[in-house]
């Protein structure tokens, strides 16, 4: 999979090819700011340039500093080994306003062997079966249709479309994930999707009716090639649905913590659709969803089928732009709003060990690394983690080195404050660990302010 992250081929005194490709994909375009790239020329830092559009990226979104890699867990005798920071460091492109973050860490690194197993949350299974029902109904899909998820995990959402007598296909990168999902007895290849899985599929017969990508749009760093994979293995009337985190969302409520190096790209409508339509792929429906602190789920055709756009399509388009999604400024107000939120927690934090209060955590979840990483949160406000998953209990937290137990520890040791790490799971959260108020413990929450839960 080819890097994004490549010198810059504007030249002192001239502007970027990157008009041309602007005008190719239909974007609107603007005179880069040369005299920012020759700075870093001159410097002999190589300029990162955007994915979608092939843009210098000389603007930041946010720098949240260095962090390990988010899964990365540690296991206790690599306590005393070093660990690898990559730049948290995020850009946003001029030209079609694409938010990303360059490809310090590949996918390889991250994903050869994955802690995340999606069954372990009871509210994302849940969210499976109903979307498995919905689509299923609305799209007719029976025993002679081929839905193919990408980036399938263990087999949470397969196995909803499997018990329905749908044919299914999974692709896996993370084999340990992957076998998970084959003991389900859902078939699944292991490999990162693109073009070149796309056309073996197609060979192997796997043309698809339906293909589902829930939060594996922003994981991949060659967005083009990802695209063109789908537009490659879709049917000439089939679907394709993909579920991100709205960068609307991201924005408006801080949640900095959702950026770290699995994430390369930040989708707002506005980008997906440039991307989507740069493969002769087009949007006709979206919805918005609670999920990972506010979603998208669009639905995706072949731009000569047969679907047509509805009317929600142009409500999320006129909500982005009446949000300033469509300017520049808007996008570069956002690092101060993640350092006040940073200023905020380590007020609390201050505040509670002045006072004398135990604090613990739940969830080791990715972006809790990014949030105690940032802020610089480790044992000496935290005395440990808590954690549903097996695959992570009795090992580390990446950087800040906190412990994970299983969630019974918490009656072992009986904090004063209980600080959510997966705030989108909140409510969830909640009611299983109801029993910590018996001893008068707070369940507290970071994102979008630090606020007592219930």
């Amino acid at each position: 999979m080819s890097t994004s992250f490549r010198m810059s081929t504007v030249q002192p005194g001239g502007l970027c090819c990157v008009h041309d490709c602007s005008r190719r994909l239909g974007l609107r375009t603007k005179t880069v700011v040369a005299e920012d790239v020759r700075a870093a020329e001159r410097a002999e830092v190589a300029v990162p340039l955007c994915r979608l559009c092939a843009a210098p990226l000389i603007r930041t979104f946010v720098d949240l500093g260095a962090s390990p890699l988010a899964n990365s867990y540690l296991e206790p005798a690599q306590l005393t080994d070093g660990e690898m920071f990559y730049p948290l460091h995020v850009r946003v492109c001029e030209q079609c306003l694409l938010v990303q973050l360059p490809e310090f860490a590949s996918p390889g690194e991250i994903f050869s062997d994955y802690a995340y197993f999606s069954s372990y949350s009871d509210s994302w299974v849940e969210h499976a079966r109903s979307y498995t029902s919905l689509v299923a109904d609305r799209f007719g899909l029976d025993g002679s249709s081929q839905v193919v998820e990408v980036a399938s995990n263990d087999g949470y959402l397969l196995q909803f479309f499997q018990a329905r007598g749908v044919q299914t296909l999974g692709v896996e990168p993370a084999a340990n994930v992957a076998a998970a999902a084959e003991e389900r007895g859902i078939r699944t290849v292991v490999d990162f999707f693109g073009e070149r899985l796309a056309a073996r599929l197609l060979d192997g017969g796997s043309a698809a009716d339906l293909i589902v990508g829930n939060n594996v749009l922003a994981h991949v760093p060659d967005a083009h090639d990802f695209v063109e994979g789908l537009h490659r293995l879709l049917k000439p009337d089939g679907v394709i649905t993909m579920e991100f985190p709205h960068l609307l969302r991201l924005i408006e409520e801080r949640q900095f913590d959702t950026i770290y190096h699995e994430h390369f790209s930040y989708f707002s409508l506005l980008s997906a659709e440039r991307l989507f339509a740069a493969h002769e792929l087009t949007v006709f429906d979206v919805e918005e969803l609670s999920t990972h602190g506010g979603s998208l789920r669009v639905y995706a055709a072949h731009a000569q089928g047969p679907h047509t756009a509805t009317a929600s399509v142009a409500e999320i388009h006129a909500k982005e732009r009446e949000a300033g999604l469509d300017e520049l400024a808007t996008y570069l107000r956002f690092g101060e709003t993640a350092r006040a939120a940073k200023r905020e927690l380590l007020t609390f934090l201050v505040d509670a060990k002045r006072s004398g209060k135990k604090i613990a955590a739940y969830g080791a979840a990715a972006k809790g690394v990014t949030l105690l990483n940032f802020c610089g949160v480790g044992t000496d406000f935290i005395d440990y983690v808590v954690d549903r998953s097996p695959h992570k209990q009795g090992r580390f937290l990446p950087g800040v080195r906190l412990p994970i137990f299983a969630p019974e520890h918490v009656m072992e040791t009986e904090p004063d404050v209980l600080l959510i790490l997966p705030w989108n799971l909140a409510d969830e959260i909640a009611e299983q660990m109801a029993f910590v108020r018996s001893w008068g413990c707070e369940l507290v929450v970071p994102i979008p302010e630090v606020a007592v839960v219930g």
